[in-house]
């Protein structure tokens, strides 16, 4: 059962949903000179929730050297940070004119996940 999608509407009464943009990691490519350059999927439209990280999310992250103007997101689907062993995670989140990196993935479920995204300049 898909519990998200009961709450979904009421969710937005409170904290509306904003349309976004997805570009899913799909690796590097790396040149002779040994530069990698990341590849992604191509754009997707996404409805997200951005909220400031609260205190529990920020002790969470504390070890992770995670800087800069952090958010939590909030998007349907199975998403993930960055899991360097995998070599997968890194997606990027595009909300108007800013452009988030996916950092960390804070809790995870079947219809649902909250994410750390760093603003990127």
């Amino acid at each position: 059962m898909n519990l998200h999608s009961i709450v979904y509407g009421a969710i937005g009464t409170v904290n509306p949903h904003v349309l976004a943009t997805l570009q899913a990691s799909q690796g590097y490519t790396t040149l002779p000179d040994g530069t990698q350059v990341p590849n992604y999927d191509a754009p997707q439209n996404v409805m997200v929730q951005v909220q400031a990280l609260s205190f529990a999310d920020l002790k969470q992250i504390e070890g992770l050297n995670i800087t800069g103007d952090a958010r939590a997101i909030y998007l349907a689907g199975d998403w993930r940070g960055v899991v360097r062993p995998g070599q997968n995670g890194g997606d990027l989140i595009t909300i108007g004119t800013d452009r988030f990196l996916v950092a960390q993935t804070l809790e995870q479920w079947p219809d649902w996940t909250k994410l750390v995204a760093v603003l990127q300049v």
